[in-house]
């Protein structure tokens, strides 16, 4: 049961952040450039995606990632204002594909397709509490 307004294409969602250190290569291994790392983009693109559709989202379901299509096309330093804009393109039953940008004012940094699919939240905690933590 929805909360009133039905999943539709088009929705969109964005979040925004200014790059710090935890979000740069340099803080994967200290030897890299300082830059806005992949690994940042995605989950930025992951977080638009989710807010997208977090207002009507079907009560007693979550979405969850499951797959990423990415090209990261420009590096920018820490300090820089970067936003993701991500937007419902297409609904196959459960599985939603959202087609994301990253950018920073006018230059676009990265691009890419965001796949989720919706589950019950029962059956996700579930199976969560299964898994072992590894040692």
């Amino acid at each position: 049961m929805s909360r009133g307004v039905e999943i539709e294409l088009g929705l969109e969602g964005s979040y925004e952040r200014v790059v710090t250190p935890e979000m740069t290569l340099a803080h994967i291994e200290p030897s890299w450039p300082a830059v806005f790392s992949t690994p940042a983009m995605v989950a930025m693109m992951e977080f638009a995606s989710s807010r997208a559709i977090l207002p009507v989202l079907p009560e007693g379901s979550l979405q969850v990632g499951v797959r990423v299509e990415v090209d990261h096309l420009k590096a920018v330093p820490i300090g820089t204002t970067v936003i993701a804009v991500s937007r419902l393109a297409e609904i196959d039953g459960r599985r939603l594909i959202f087609e994301a940008e990253v950018r920073s004012g006018a230059d676009l940094l990265g691009r890419g397709r965001i796949f989720h699919r919706l589950v019950p939240h029962s059956r996700f905690a579930a199976i969560a509490a299964g898994k072992h933590a590894s040692r």
